[in-house]
């Protein structure tokens, strides 16, 4: 029995779901109800005026998409 109970308990520790894939959506619907940077789940503009429409919301860009990783430039070394 005890056996049975183990190998359930890894099978389910195993099988966990993993962590949500961090996703960056352009677009967030921003105003009094949401914080700060607000609901950054909108690919396009539109979709977001579309769920904007009739609140006391208005649309942005979300932080972290706009200003995100960037990669670094090399610097070359110059020997004067």
């Amino acid at each position: 029995m005890r056996k049975v109970i183990a190998a359930a308990g890894y099978i389910a520790i195993v099988s966990a779901a993993g962590p949500a894939a961090a996703r960056d959506y352009p677009y967030c619907l921003q105003g009094r109800d949401y914080g700060y940077p607000g609901l950054c789940q909108f690919t396009s503009y539109g979709q977001c005026q579309a769920s904007a429409s009739g609140t006391f919301s208005y649309c942005g860009t979300n932080p972290r998409f706009a200003y995100g990783w960037q990669p670094q430039r090399r610097r070359s070394y110059q020997g004067w």
